[in-house]
């Protein structure tokens, strides 16, 4: 494992203790191990990389990291063939931390960062896994089916019950995000409207 994935590994393991909300959705297992893992580029992947409008945040050494290691992190292409708009593939950012498809594997969990520039809508969708969204940096807007919109900062979070459509809209600032899930993580996101996903 090299220096920097083992930063990686040190500042979600310190997440997990000191965020309240994320604490008690999944606590940090205690299964976690290394595990080989082939890169993956996506061009969206250089947006994160370059990104300079995130702001102060007090999630610094957690984002600094998370940037360190993207040459190492096999990015996900997870709508890819599906009808969504090609600018949101083009600018949407995911790899997974914690799980399958990760430099670090665990039974109990699988954890990813998401990145969105700004002014970009993230659209309605829904998976089985309960997760838990923890804005590292900048903010962005998160919307739930049957409540109303919040506009999220460092620190807050959303919470999504399994099944339950929620979607995710940047708009003058860019968005970074720790996410979690916990059960049913072999079943991936799906559009909620598929007709028109975007």
């Amino acid at each position: 494992m090299t220096a920097s994935l083992d930063i990686l590994r040190r500042e979600v393991e310190a997440l997990h203790r000191s965020h309240a909300e994320l604490a008690a959705f999944c606590p940090w297992p205690d299964d976690v191990r290394p595990q080989p893992l082939k890169p993956f580029h996506i061009p969206a992947a250089d947006l994160m990389t370059a990104e300079t409008g995130f702001g102060a945040t007090p999630y610094q050494r957690l984002c600094d990291a998370l940037i360190d290691v993207s040459d190492q992190m096999q990015w996900r292409e997870t709508y890819k063939g599906s009808n969504i708009d090609p600018d949101f593939m083009a600018r949407f950012a995911c790899y997974e931390i914690v799980g399958r498809d990760a430099p670090f594997a665990s039974q109990a969990m699988r954890s990813f960062v998401v990145y969105q520039p700004t002014h970009l809508h993230y659209p309605w969708h829904h998976h089985p896994a309960e997760e838990l969204y923890v804005v590292l940096a900048g903010e962005a807007e998160f919307h739930l089916e049957g409540t109303p919109s919040r506009t999220l900062k460092p620190g807050d979070s959303a919470f999504h019950p399994s099944a339950t459509p929620h979607a995710l809209t940047s708009h003058d600032h860019p968005v970074m995000a720790y996410v979690v899930w916990h059960d049913c993580f072999d079943t991936a996101p799906v559009w909620t409207h598929p007709e028109n996903p975007t």
